[in-house]
């Protein structure tokens, strides 16, 4: 069982869930942005995790729909089914854990569908205030259904759109004798996704991929209506380059830039309030001011793969993020087997940095699997 000292059930479950939040270290302020539902930027794909976290402008596979639903146009399988598993918080318990589910099925040379499920369970957490008193506990839940569609614009280019809705109880009752009733949120939210893909007959060429995710509603955890969290919408954008070699030998490279459109929970009440009033559109705008880090508050992917025909894969990249923002910065790596139409997947994250900036998953192993299906 996990005890948390906190003021609100939401900011205990934003630190379970491994994300940091406004806090102040060595006279030096971290300007992290929370959200409601961060499960939803956890990188479930083991794939993607052994490079950096970096799953935009990859080669499509089933695991597309949690990036970029685009790429499936492009995939050179007609369809495709994938599971995951990823141990959350592994140093703390064994029983937090993100699993999911996705797929996709072309419908012509054109045209192509695709969705996936996620659960995240953590665990049960034992709530209690500064002086260590218990204020009971909770079994926090969080799933996320989604579809979409994609279609190809062009030769080169594809746009996807997809759905998704989302459902996340972190308490319940009055968890913190504050009199406030807390309950499980829902929403829905949509990612816009497109491609640009230049690979020739031979697997040569560039890939670039970006996506606007988790555009939608805000979500309400409690009976206070004034204070509901805003989705983790984010931008992101890639480029990968593949160069096939003689005998066999295959590499990947690629870089994506992320940036969360969720603004800074400002620290003062009169802030605070503020930050409760903005539309969902206006705080995707205020994410860029100074006050939320502006650019700064980019996240760095940098990855590579290399595999040997087709059916053996090594991968390693790195992650990067500014010192105000998170601080995480961590090696990642990861391997592959392939058999006929099934793959699994392994990734490690190289343990680094502590507290606030250590990755929720370092020293921890994801897995994966992946089946290209031959329905047309």
């Amino acid at each position: 069982m996990i005890r948390f000292c906190f003021r609100s059930a939401t900011l205990a479950l934003l630190l379970a869930a491994g994300l940091p939040i406004l806090v102040c270290a060595q006279d030096k302020t971290l300007n992290v942005a929370t959200s409601a539902a961060p499960f939803l930027r956890v990188s479930p794909d083991a794939r993607a995790g052994g490079m950096g976290e970096m799953g935009l402008a990859t080669q499509a596979d089933a695991n597309s729909p949690f990036y970029n639903l685009s790429k499936v146009a492009f995939a050179e399988a007609p369809a495709g089914l994938a599971v995951s598993y990823v141990p959350w918080l592994r140093e703390i318990s064994n029983k937090i854990y993100l699993a999911t589910v996705s797929g996709y099925q072309q419908l012509d040379d054109n045209q192509a569908i695709g969705g996936a499920l996620r659960y995240f369970n953590l665990g049960n957490i034992q709530f209690a205030d500064a002086y260590g008193n218990r204020l009971g506990s909770s079994s926090p839940r969080e799933l996320s259904l989604e579809g979409g569609y994609t279609r190809k614009l062009g030769e080169h280019f594809s746009l996807g759109l997809t759905a998704r809705y989302i459902y996340s109880k972190l308490a319940s009752g009055n968890a913190n004798n504050s009199g406030v009733n807390y309950k499980a949120g829902n929403a829905f939210g949509v990612d816009i996704s497109m491609t640009y893909n230049k690979v020739d007959e031979y697997g040569k060429g560039l890939t670039a991929g970006a996506a606007i995710t988790n555009l939608g509603s805000r979500v309400n955890y409690s009976n206070n209506s004034a204070a509901k969290e805003y989705l983790p919408s984010n931008l992101g954008a890639g480029v990968a380059y593949r160069l096939p070699m003689e005998e066999g030998h295959h590499f990947t490279f690629g870089m994506e830039l992320n940036k969360q459109l969720t603004p800074v929970v400002p620290g003062d009440s009169l802030g605070l309030a503020s930050y409760y009033d903005y539309s969902v559109v206006k705080s995707w705008f205020k994410s860029f001011s100074s006050a939320n880090g502006g650019f700064k508050s980019f996240q760095v992917s940098l990855g590579g793969e290399y595999s040997f025909e087709d059916r053996f894969f090594v991968r390693a990249g790195y992650f990067w993020e500014d010192k105000s923002h998170g601080d995480r910065k961590y090696i990642t790596t990861g391997l592959g087997y392939k058999y006929g139409m099934a793959m699994i997947n392994i990734a490690y994250i190289v343990p680094s940095g502590n507290g606030f900036n250590r990755s929720p998953l370092s020293n921890t192993l994801r897995f994966g699997a992946t089946i290209d299906l031959p329905w047309e």
